[in-house]
């Protein structure tokens, strides 16, 4: 497992760092900015084809997956000055934002839809137990949380991303931008385990609180569900 690991890590930075500043460099000087940032462009939109079509899943992630690979081609194929490109890029991550806070707003959070998924994937034992609790309140309540959270994250990587097109050197911006985006995928990965780590403790706490004698029935029934 820790060799697929850093195996999966060593790539990613190939498809995303490596050949995208690699192919910028090469082609800049003959060609232009504008050109040699498309073509950098191409690693990373081709990879993200190829492991659609390696899953070949209709599902909450897959199609997540390919509303960021039609944004992503929509910018590459735009044309614009150099900066108007770099700022198309992020349209992507500011959809997907969007996507998260609107899905909470309508009361069906996003990020339910993504855990599904995910579990169903994995053949997870967990799948099963996830969708019991798609009606539970609670469940939902934390599943919103969850969505809003990510939804706010994405938007601020976005703005983080959208400044420093302005301040760093395109080399530099094509090194520091995807670092950053996995970097904030890697907190709300982390905080979203934290987070329900917490709310399990806390429903824990309850359940037993309500235990205690004196309590009646139909709260300690209440709290189990």
């Amino acid at each position: 497992m820790r060799v697929r690991a850093i195996f999966r890590y060593g790539r990613d930075v190939l498809v995303n760092i490596v050949l995208p500043f690699a192919i910028y460099s090469v082609i800049a000087p003959r060609f232009g900015d504008v050109k040699a940032l498309m073509a950098s462009s191409a690693p990373p939109i081709l990879w993200s084809v190829i492991e659609f079509a390696r899953h070949r899943r209709v599902d909450a992630l897959s199609l997540l997956v390919l509303a960021g690979i039609g944004l992503s081609l929509v910018a590459f194929f735009g044309g614009g000055s150099i900066k108007f490109l770099q700022l198309r890029e992020k349209l992507v991550t500011i959809i997907i934002g969007v996507i998260f806070l609107g899905s909470a707003a309508i009361g069906k959070p996003l990020m339910y839809e993504l855990i599904r998924a995910f579990l169903a994937r994995g053949n997870d034992s967990r799948l099963q137990l996830v969708e019991s609790l798609r009606s539970d309140s609670t469940f939902r309540r934390i599943m919103g949380i969850m969505t809003v959270v990510w939804g706010v994250g994405l938007l601020a990587d976005a703005a983080v991303s959208i400044a420093l097109v302005y301040v760093l050197p395109i080399k530099t911006y094509l090194v520091v931008n995807p670092i950053l985006g996995n970097a904030t995928i890697g907190l709300l990965t982390l905080w979203n385990i934290w987070f329900g780590a917490r709310m399990r403790r806390r429903r824990i706490a309850a359940v037993h609180a309500l235990s205690e004698p004196g309590v009646p029935a139909d709260l300690r029934t209440q709290a189990r569900h």
